[in-house]
């Protein structure tokens, strides 16, 4: 058999090392396509005179962009037969990706665990995103609810993983190169609002929202070369739940994450992923609202910037003015994303 029909759940072992295909030199083009798509607008990202000004060699990439690369990488070999992607962890931005580096990604399967009703699994991967030298420029965990071939196949070894609830952000401290505060431009940044201007438990809307349309996920997905049948197969998502595509996760992250900049401008740079859950399903036609609150703030010895973590919560159909969350055990029905997350801001 000369095609891939995609692993399912029963052919993941434990601690096996999965070496995917096709590494990707990431270009201007790429860049241009992803402001296209998401409409980021910080300023370290969007203007290589800002980012030179700080001590970058030239404007480095949207943490997001390199993330969803190395992502991508992995969907043949870890989700391609997946339900759904169910949360992120233990991630780390271990410094800027430029335009005209190739990229590359190694996952090892960390955890499996099959479902009560011996349809399905959860696989736990710890995934690795590497430089054309071998250096690590970004890891994280994720763990996908995948389906399995034979309903009666037997696990030979199940491992559910103690994963850290928070990145210690004393380890992201290098991420960044030496900045100059003196020089970050805050009138050209569109913001006013440094490290010292953020109080934990505070929470703010950003008030604007982005319809999503058919054709712009799709392109989105297959830019970062994600395969997942549930993002294109139309005709074989009739037979689904849902009846329909589903829109990739990581497109609902960038949709927040730009969102975000109305209110959080100077939160230029991520630096860690604590947590993330994709918590109900979007649709083309729907539209994404955010609001962000402030969990805590660490001084990591640093005179240019310091590191906020921050939880922003992603909504369809409902502007976030109210702060919809968590209700009891779970969610307000508009919420759709949930993630905490490390991001730099200048002091």
């Amino acid at each position: 058999m000369k095609t891939n029909p995609g692993r399912f759940f029963e052919d993941f072992r434990l601690g096996e090392t999965i070496r995917h295909a096709t590494p990707r030199t990431v270009t201007v083009g790429d860049v241009a396509l992803y402001t296209g798509l998401y409409g980021p607008r910080f300023a370290v990202q969007s203007s290589d005179a800002f980012a030179r000004a700080l001590g970058y060699p030239k404007s480095p990439l949207d943490d997001l962009l390199t993330f969803h690369m190395v992502f991508g990488k992995t969907v043949p070999d870890v989700s391609l037969n997946a339900l759904a992607n169910l949360g992120y962890a233990e991630g780390g931005f271990r410094r800027p990706v430029y335009p005209g580096e190739t990229l590359s990604t190694v996952s090892e399967v960390i955890g499996l665990k099959e479902s009560s009703n011996r349809q399905t699994g959860v696989v736990y991967v710890r995934s690795v995103g590497s430089d054309e030298s071998g250096e690590t420029v970004l890891s994280y965990c994720r763990w996908v609810l995948v389906r399995k071939r034979d309903p009666e196949a037997a696990i030979a070894e199940e491992h559910v993983p103690t994963l850290a609830k928070v990145v210690d952000p004393q380890d992201l401290a290098g991420a960044l190169p030496k900045l100059s505060a003196a020089a970050y431009d805050s009138e050209l940044a569109g913001s006013p609002h440094r490290f010292a201007d953020y109080a934990v438990g505070e929470k703010i809307d950003h008030v604007d929202g982005m319809t999503v349309e058919e054709a712009e996920h799709q392109i989105a997905t297959r830019l970062f070369q994600n395969t997942a049948k549930v993002h294109f197969d139309g005709l074989a998502a009739k037979d689904t739940r849902f009846g329909r595509r589903l829109i990739y996760g990581g497109h609902v992250i960038s949709l927040a994450r730009a969102l975000s900049f109305n209110g959080l401008g100077n939160a230029f740079a991520l630096a860690g992923i604590n947590a993330g859950r994709h918590v109900a399903p979007l649709f083309a036609g729907d539209t994404v609202y955010a609001w962000s609150e402030v969990l805590a703030a660490a001084d990591v010895g640093r005179d240019d910037v310091g590191l906020l973590r921050l939880r922003t919560v992603a909504t369809k159909n409902q502007p976030c003015g109210a702060f919809p969350d968590r209700t009891g055990e779970g969610y307000d029905p508009a919420v759709i994303l949930d993630l905490d997350y490390w991001a730099f801001v200048p002091k």
